[in-house]
């Protein structure tokens, strides 16, 4: 069975993938699992985010989202938890701004 992992990194927007990526890795204590569906990031106290190629470039789900303050008002969805920001270039403002309200949200 393919990961989604691998689909990713077929996608036409592997490049955008392995950017967002490649910042969650670079936080002390972040550790990636391949999933079947989802690659998703964690640390010691729990989820963090999960991150896929999408038509558009990427999503990357913060699980906590729906507990996170979104004064960029990029965040998506309406469900008890999770919250999606959509991206279609790398913005590393923008996302280290939500990374580390979903690393704190873990404390």
């Amino acid at each position: 069975m393919t990961t989604q992992f691998e689909k990713d990194m077929q996608s036409p927007n592997r490049e955008l993938f392995l950017k967002v990526r490649e910042l969650l890795l670079k936080v002390d204590g972040i550790e990636e699992t391949q999933k079947p569906r989802i690659t998703t990031f964690s640390n010691a106290k729990g989820g963090i985010c999960h991150l896929r190629t999408m038509p558009h470039g990427v999503d990357v789900g913060f699980l906590k989202g729906a507990k996170m303050t979104d004064a960029v008002g990029r965040l998506t969805g309406t469900g008890k938890a999770i919250r999606v920001l959509e991206l279609s270039c790398f913005e590393e403002d923008v996302c280290a701004y939500y990374l580390r309200q979903a690393i704190e949200l873990n404390r």
